[in-house]
């Protein structure tokens, strides 16, 4: 079984949430230490964190994708739903020019973005995209 997942996106994604909440954070303390011409009360500050944090989990959410695959399909998970494929449904797994993820082509022109391979992964996306041709094929030999 193959599995991958984005490496460099779970840097940035963690870091901009904790970079989130602290601002929001900061933001919330400041809001009772000078005189702005509205009166502010620990709801409001309060309410300003959960801004924070819901941002922060916002921004963790990039750090779901994953792809699983095997010798009988593939499991496709984004930022939101996971798909699964039988080979037999794939048509190719590519790496379009300029793109950002590897993909899989359907028939009728559709495709199925692969978030777990994303181009700034470099030779571990070229390593991924190997194996998953592999798997691939291996299916359509024993088929």
């Amino acid at each position: 079984m193959f599995q991958s997942s984005p490496r460099r996106i779970r840097f940035v994604a963690v870091g901009l949430a904790l970079v989130l909440v602290a601002a929001f954070t900061v933001a919330a303390i400041l809001l009772r230490s000078s005189w702005t011409g509205a009166y502010f009360e620990v709801s409001d500050q309060v309410a300003m964190i959960g801004i924070g944090v819901l941002l922060g989990g916002a921004a963790l959410m990039l750090t779901r994708s994953r792809v699983r695959a095997d010798t009988k399909g593939i499991e496709v998970r984004n930022v939101v739903g996971v798909r699964r494929f039988d080979w037999d449904q794939v048509e190719h797994v590519s790496f379009p020019d300029g793109a950002s993820w590897a993909r899989l082509e359907l028939p009728d022109d559709e495709y199925v973005t692969i978030m777990a391979i994303p181009a700034n992964d470099g030779a571990r996306s070229v390593a991924a995209i190997r194996e998953l041709r592999r798997l691939k094929s291996a299916h359509t030999a024993d088929a």
